[in-house]
This record gives C-alpha cells, structure tokens and sequence, in this order.
C-alpha cells in the first residue's frame, strides 16, 4: 500500500513540526496538520540543560550547547521524513538571555534551514495562555508556566488574554540562584511574586498550571492516589489539596520512593523548587483549583495561526467527529444520534448543562468507533480508546461519562469490574447521565442497523394507555422493523429510568 492510500490520517492536511527550544529540554512535535484539534504524529524531546549555568555566567553551558545542535541536526532530519510541509521553531528563556544565545541561534538556524523565532517574556507568555485557550472550554483563571529558565503568567477569560509577565524564577535558574537551598529559594521567589498583580486577579478560579516540572508534581500526585487515568490534560486538584501535597514534594516525607517512578530522574531534582513556585502562586492567588495542561506554548503558537472560524470550533466536538470519520461504520448516524439523543434526554425528566450537552454529542460521535473489534470487546475497546484518547477541552469526569457510555451503550446498563475504576473518578451525575445515554443508544442502534434515516424520524411521546409513560412513535414505514430483542433494549432502558415504555407502531 503507498501512503497515499493510507485510511489512518485525516484527508485534505499535511503534517506540520514545531521544534521548541527551551531552558531544560529541547522537543520535536509533529503534528498531523494544522488544524483545530492537531493529533500528534511524532514526539521526541532532549534534556539538553541549556539554562543551565546562565544565572551565574550569563552564558549558555557550551556542553549544554553542543547537545542541543546535536539534537537540531536530528531534528531536522526526522521533521524531513516525517514529511512536515512545515517547521516552526521558537526559543525561550535560555536563548534569549544568554551572551552566546546569538551565535547558538545563527548555528541552529543554518542546521535547520529556518529563522527561528525567539520569544519574549511576553509572547511566551501570550502563547502559553493561547494554548490553555485552544485546550481547555471556555477557561477562567490564571496561566502559570514555569520553564527552566522563567515563569510566565497571565490572566485569561474565554478567549480574552490579558498581559502577561515573565519572571525569572524557572525551576533550574531557582536551582543554581540558590546553590540548592530551598529557603534561598523560597526568598528569591517571595521577592519577585510579592507584588504580582495577575496572581491576584485569579482568586477563586482556576490555576492553569504549564511545564514539565509542574506536571511531573501532578504525576507524582496521581501514583500518590493510586489514579487510574494517567492522562496529563484537565486533571484537576483543589486549593486544599494542592496545599497538603506541595509541602510533601518540597520535603518528602510520607511519599514513597516508588511513586517517582513515572518521572524522569533529570526532573527529579528540580521538583522541590517548582512547588515551592507554584506554593507561593497559590499562596497569593488563592484558585479554587488547579487543572494541569499537556498544552502550552507549542500548542498555542499553531492555535494562533488558524482562521477564526477554525480557532472558534469546539476542540472536543472536532476531535470526536474526526475519529467517527476515521473509524466509525457511519459518521452521519453518528451525527444523527447527537442530535437525536438531544431532543430524546428531556423527556425523561433531563435538563442538561452546556457541558453535559458536549459531552453526550462527543459520546454519539465516537459511539461506533469500535465496530471493528469481536463483538465481546466492542464495550472494553470502547472504553479504553476514549479514556485514553489525546482530547482537550474536557475534564477527566467528563471523558469518564463518555467512556463508559459507550460501554454501557455494548454490554448492558449494569456495572462490572471494567467500569469501576473510572465510575470513581467521575460524577453521580454523570454516571447516571452516561447509562441514560447508553440506554438511548442500545435501542437506536438495533433499531437502525447502525445507519442513518430512521433514528431522526423516532420520537418519545406522553402515553394515553394507563400502564404506559412514555412511547416511541415509529411511523409506519418502518412497522417492520418490530421485534422481541428491540423491545427488550426498550425495557431495560425503561427499567432503568423506571418509566414504563412501550413502542407505537402507527399504521
């Protein structure tokens, strides 16, 4: 087969790359296109150090250096056979403070055949919050990005971002300003956050928390509660939460060592400094959460690049329809049942929120995406391609409910050892939301041999008959279609939602 034929990828894009330059680490992103919802097709980062040595010689560490052209000369190379018709390259904090940031930068540029842009404090700034803005539905808070060399910070409202600033307190510039000593540290940072204007805005609203450090912190957290969707994006913990679990990073003791195992050990040093960064943060700004970003300035940098009407679509809603035009038997019914599933839910007593709104359209979108598998798998397949799939602009309650709405939606409407872990980390609303759904979705698909034409022309009406709430009208077209399984699907959804529900054939 020749990669044109290839049914994997998405038609009409081609692949873009972005090489991000930073204080700590060097990354390649290849991306499947520019797009509003970019999936990723190769990603390969180098702890090149390169902040390493600034705040004591206002120099890039010339071993740092040498690595890191190493790196851009295989780079360079992957981003060719990748076949990215594109290459953006930006720098930070290091490139642009260090004497020798000019002369690495011309040398990086000859080897990748590319200008490259380096950021201010404050476009690093604007584009960490553009990237939260691109991830994340409608978001209200304050963006933190901490860096190796600099922490930037911004408030953002929806789409609107405000100023931002950068300081210099990235995790290895606190590490060496500091010769190690966390209260030397904990000074420095005191000295720069005290008068932070853009922390103060954010009380009582969300901390979005950017950089590999401030991630690894979440990891840590996660294998600290024993959770069981290890997925970086939108995990979310509260203010109190944060507060008890920092003091234990700056000076672990109760963690146990083997709850470092998911973090790498170039980051293991650093931790204590970026919670001692983002304590103080917190201190001032008092959020009600703090929610962990996988997306930052990378992301935000292509985001800015889209036409309007594209930055406008919805990333979760565009995501799920681009996996039921890859995998699904029919996106069209899938479509269809989003819409159908709309005006079904209220008339058993529902009224959704937007965000339960998106969510149950996400959950018809990728209802079918697992047809494919044997028949006894399609629920666990299901499942576990949504929990684990790379979606932004949802929360991880929300990617539960979808998740086990579709295994609802295949195995039945009673729960089992495969749905426990993540029944645990979502709602009770939403659990009862996702089997409602599940149950809507049992009956559509058997009645509609999962294509499209017939869901859109059923509806639930109020019963005359005195043993009867509710009744599906099926026009008369489709009085064929009557049978013993489809009238079981019903019932256990009327079981369910204790209605007593009846099919009307009209004649």
């Amino acid at each position: 087969m020749v990669e044109s034929e290839a049914q994997g990828r998405l038609p009409g894009i081609r692949p873009v790359s972005v090489i991000d330059i930073g204080s700590n680490s060097i990354r390649l992103v290849v991306y499947e296109g520019l797009s509003r919802s970019p999936a990723m097709l190769f990603n390969e980062k180098v702890m090149c150090g390169l902040g390493k040595g600034i705040d004591a010689t206002g120099r890039m560490d010339e071993d740092s250096v040498e690595r890191a052209l190493k790196a851009l000369h295989r780079f360079h190379a992957l981003s060719k056979q990748a076949r990215a018709t594109s290459m953006y390259v930006l720098a930070t904090a290091a490139a642009r403070e260090a004497s020798n940031g000019p002369a690495f930068i011309e040398k990086a540029e000859a080897i990748l055949g590319h200008k490259v842009r380096i950021l201010t404090g404050e476009e690093e700034a604007y584009y960490s919050a553009m990237g939260i803005v691109s991830g994340y539905h409608d978001p209200d808070g304050v963006v933190g990005d901490l860096g190796g060399g600099s922490l930037e910070l911004v408030e953002v409202s929806g789409t609107k971002i405000g100023k931002g600033i950068t300081l210099p307190l990235g995790g290895i510039r606190l590490f060496e300003h500091s010769n190690g000593s966390l209260t030397k540290a904990r000074t420095w940072v005191r000295k720069f956050m005290k008068n932070s204007a853009v922390l103060k805005t954010g009380t009582g609203r969300t901390f979005y928390a950017v950089g590999g450090t401030w991630r690894s912190i979440a990891k840590l957290h996660m294998e600290i509660r024993d959770y069981p969707l290890h997925m970086m994006q939108g995990y979310e913990i509260s203010f109190d939460e944060a507060m008890a679990l920092l003091p234990e990073v700056i000076e672990p003791k109760n963690i146990k060592p083997s709850a470092y195992s998911t973090i790498s050990k170039s980051r293991r040093s650093l931790l204590p400094f970026g919670a001692i960064a983002m304590q103080e943060a917190l201190e001032i700004m008092k959020p009600e959460r703090i929610s962990f970003s996988a997306l930052g300035v990378r992301e935000g940098y292509l985001f800015s690049l889209l036409r309007d009407e594209e930055r406008a679509q919805d990333p979760l809603l565009t995501a799920a329809n681009e996996i039921a035009i890859l995998r699904a038997r029919s996106p069209e019914h899938a479509r269809e049942l989003a819409d159908w599933t709309g005006r079904m839910v209220p008339f058993f007593g529902i009224e959704e929120t937007e965000e339960e709104g998106r969510y149950r359209q996400a959950a018809c979108l990728l209802a079918d995406i697992s047809w494919r598998a044997h028949p006894d798998y399609r629920g666990l397949q299901a499942l576990n391609i949504i929990a684990h799939s790379t979606f932004s602009g949802i929360t991880h309650a929300g990617r539960a409910y979808i998740a086990l709405s579709n295994y609802y939606r295949f195995e039945g409407l009673n729960d089992d050892g495969a749905t426990n872990a993540l029944a645990g980390i979502t709602t009770p609303r939403l659990l009862e939301l996702a089997k409602l759904l599940g149950g809507l979705l049992r009956v559509a698909y058997l009645f509609s041999a999962s294509m499209p034409g017939i869901a859109r022309n059923l509806t639930f009406r109020k019963s005359s008959l005195p043993d009867v709430d509710l009744e599906i009208v099926v026009p008369a077209d489709y009085s064929e279609f009557q049978g013993e399984r489809l009238d079981g699907r019903l019932q256990q959804l009327g079981k369910l939602t204790g209605k007593r529900l009846a099919f009307h054939f009209e004649s």
